[in-house]
């Protein structure tokens, strides 16, 4: 079995301030194959775009970041005291791992044509000379879908549309030929068929080149269309990671299954509608549960608070970090937790 493209095991981080240290991260471990689409889930304030922002060495000074093993395609990206080795992101950033942002309007340069950019990156990461970089760039106006291309090669991002940043904001992502693309909401702020079309083009492109992707979303339902598998974040913890066709019926967290009873799918009306129980945990305090979801659990018991949950196989590709985790399928009214006897992960 080949070793996965990105390895991520028991990353945590700290922000420092004013106020104290901020525990933003939690032991968060993920792994994503060459090709594969992985949807990173949960509420806002979870901890999904710094984790992608920590994934792409892009934290800036006032993080504290740690972690057991953090590999791309084997490369160890850890110095000798498991910190993040910057020298190694800088070499693949942009190269070998492309981001694409949440508000791409922001993210390009307002006083540099988008055919500036765009170059840059061919020159920069691919080598190309000043006029192989041109004609490449048009190419990737082009392939992104972007009309009148030596138009939009002149243009500066205020003369875009919402979506025609985000377009070029992917040709900018693609532009270095990566192995990796991390999207962070790349639909926010976009009407629904817009969304549509950035996805579907996202999709394409990575199938075509063999991208793996993380997709990170607020979205289950959008995920679960468009992902391989769903790890679910919850105040900086990765609570579950399981294959997104088992979502709706083999979810087994309580975090998982309430954000799904959220979701418009879940509920004939929009009374039936449920939203998450409690609220995100302050991560500020210096009293934080093991689980952070215990204080909103209704079945949590003083284990929950005290002992960080042993990971437990659910199944082929399914894990879920609770010592409580419910049975599958359940009925309306029924969710009932189960206590199988753990098949621990080993550390």
């Amino acid at each position: 079995m080949s070793a996965p493209l990105l390895e991520v095991d028991a990353l945590s981080l700290r922000f420092h301030g004013a106020q104290g240290a901020v525990h933003v991260l939690d032991r968060v471990s993920l792994e994503l194959a060459a090709g594969e689409t992985l949807g990173l889930v949960g509420e806002s304030g979870s901890g999904k775009s710094v984790t992608a922002l920590a994934l792409a060495g892009l934290l800036d000074a006032q993080a504290d970041a740690a972690a057991r093993r953090l590999r791309f395609q084997g490369l160890d990206l850890l110095d000798g005291s498991g910190r993040p080795a910057r020298a190694a992101w800088d070499a693949l950033r942009g190269r070998r791992i492309g981001f694409v942002f949440q508000s791409p309007r922001r993210a390009l340069h307002p006083l540099r044509t988008i055919g500036d950019q765009l170059q840059q990156v061919l020159r920069l990461h691919r080598g190309l000379s000043a006029r192989a970089a041109r004609q490449a760039a048009l190419e990737w106006i082009e392939r992104v879908g972007l009309p009148e291309p030596e138009r939009r090669l002149r243009a500066y991002a205020h003369q875009l549309s919402g979506g025609q940043c985000q377009r070029a904001m992917i040709a900018l992502a693609l532009a270095g030929e990566p192995e990796l693309l991390i999207a962070d909401e790349p639909t926010t702020g976009l009407d629904v068929v817009t969304q549509a079309r950035v996805l579907d083009l996202l999709a394409g492109l990575a199938r075509e080149r063999g991208l793996a992707t993380l997709l990170i979303t607020h979205d289950l339902a959008l995920a679960a269309q468009r992902c391989d598998r769903i790890a679910v974040m919850h105040a900086g913890q990765v609570v579950e990671t399981l294959p997104s066709r088992h979502l709706r019926e083999g979810a087994a967290h309580p975090y998982t299954r309430q954000l799904l009873r959220a979701t418009p799918q879940s509920a004939n009306t929009l009374d039936a509608l449920r939203g998450v129980d409690g609220r995100l945990p302050d991560l500020a305090r210096t009293d934080l549960p093991a689980c952070r979801f215990a204080e909103r659990c209704p079945q949590a018991e003083a284990r929950c608070r005290m002992q960080p949950p042993v990971a437990q196989r659910q199944g082929t590709a399914h894990r879920v970090h609770c010592w409580l985790p419910l049975a599958p399928a359940p009925r309306p009214g029924a969710e009932h937790p189960v206590h199988p006897a753990p098949e621990a992960i080993p550390a």
